[in-house]
């Protein structure tokens, strides 16, 4: 820790780290979710009105393990706030455009300034820089124009929209998380430093394919839609419907599990035609065809305990019923939301639920006892009836 000693329930392997959280939306609050369920002690900065999200913040997920204070930027005393806080901070978490932060006085500079150990993560669609940085933008957006857009879906259709994960989390939350810890342990050091970390979502993407890129520059994928081994190309790497309208997940690429895959099914001559791509579309309608005379939970029973790689594609809310999952305790139920459980997981040092969503301003007598901070539980302008404005509502 920067300063003092750690005063909340320590649980995970970052116990002991301070992290301030200035609000927003998106991959921002995910990484401090994900530092919280690691052990962080995470003080979130509401600001008056709300970040913009539109759910009630009690079931906002991403705020679990955190606690809250409120504190308006634009009051005269409110930046101050702020750098009382990242002056005892180990790490700090912003995601408003470039510019923004350093225009409400809370930028790298003063931060740093007051804490030169801080590490001060940047969470953006764009960067901090090049021509689009300054411009809104949402994951879709980001990952369009990474390339990674471009793989999602069928051949004949449009680019399937893969919800906001591959961007927003994987390339934005995940990379400012790697990013931060990294910097945490430079600034640690006999000689370190803190350091602005620049996590950008059309960074992240772009670096997730990597292993596709290396692939297209050895022949060994096409840079096309469709027909490719992992990108629904392949008949035998998919998804198919069942008698009940459900789905199949199939994933037998390699050839033991495929033979498996085929007897199990019932494939019959049909599955010699595995290594012949120019049939492969008479493989696939085969394939479907052996599917829809089944249930999913027929198929499920089938496959269950054989390596064929196939599942069941279950939804949301079954996912947490399924007995794998339930045996290992990837769900679990916290004031009567259930979610999944923090990961990953550590032997020694494990992680836990251990706080509701934090509800804004809800902790902010609290959080002043406990980094010191007597004048963080007066409260600002907004707090005393003054008219605020939200720093920056736009997208990413």
């Amino acid at each position: 820790m920067t300063a003092g000693s750690p005063t909340t329930e320590s649980h995970g392997p970052l116990g002991g780290v301070r992290v301030v959280e200035l609000a927003g939306i998106g991959p921002g609050p995910f990484a401090a979710m994900l530092l919280a369920d690691l052990g962080a002690d995470v003080v979130r900065v509401d600001r008056p009105g709300g970040a913009g999200i539109g759910i009630d913040p009690a079931r906002d997920l991403t705020n679990r393990n955190k606690r809250s204070v409120l504190v308006d930027l634009k009051a005269p005393e409110g930046p101050a706030r702020v750098l009382d806080l990242a002056e005892r901070a180990d790490i700090l978490i912003e995601g408003y455009r470039p510019g923004v932060a350093e225009r409400l006085g809370v930028g790298p500079e003063p931060c740093l300034a007051r804490n030169p150990r801080l590490v001060y993560g940047r969470m953006t669609g764009w960067g901090q820089d090049g021509p689009l940085a300054p411009r809104a933008g949402h994951d879709i957006g980001y990952i369009a124009v990474s390339g990674t857009l471009s793989m999602v879906g069928r051949a004949d259709e449009p680019p399937t929209v893969p919800v906001n994960l591959l961007g927003d989390y994987a390339g934005g939350s995940l990379y400012l998380v790697a990013g931060v810890l990294a910097a945490l342990h430079h600034a640690r050091t006999e000689h370190g430093t803190g350091q602005v970390v620049d996590a950008a979502v059309a960074d992240g993407a772009a670096h997730l394919a990597t292993m596709l890129h290396g692939m297209l520059a050895a022949g060994a994928w096409q840079d096309r839609r469709g027909a490719n081994l992992l990108d629904g190309g392949c008949p035998f790497y998919g998804a198919y419907e069942t008698s009940d309208g459900r789905y199949m997940a199939v994933g037998a690429l390699e050839q033991r599990f495929y033979e498996e895959f085929a007897r199990l099914l019932g494939l019959g001559e049909a599955a010699a035609l595995r290594d012949d791509l120019g049939r492969w579309d008479e493989l696939r309608e085969a394939v479907a065809a052996r599917f829809r005379t089944r249930s999913r939970a027929e198929w499920t029973a089938v496959f269950e305990s054989s390596d064929a790689c196939v599942a069941p594609v279950l939804s949301m809310t079954e996912a947490p019923g399924h007995p794998h999952l339930a045996a290992r305790g990837t769900y679990l139920e916290h004031s009567g939301i259930t979610q999944p459980a923090p990961a990953p997981r550590f032997s020694a040092t494990p992680g836990a639920v251990t706080r509701p969503p934090a509800v804004p301003g809800a902790h902010t007598a609290e959080v002043a006892r406990d980094w010191a901070l007597p004048a963080a539980a007066r409260p600002t302008g907004a707090d005393q009836g003054t008219e605020s404005t939200v720093p920056d509502r736009r997208p990413r």
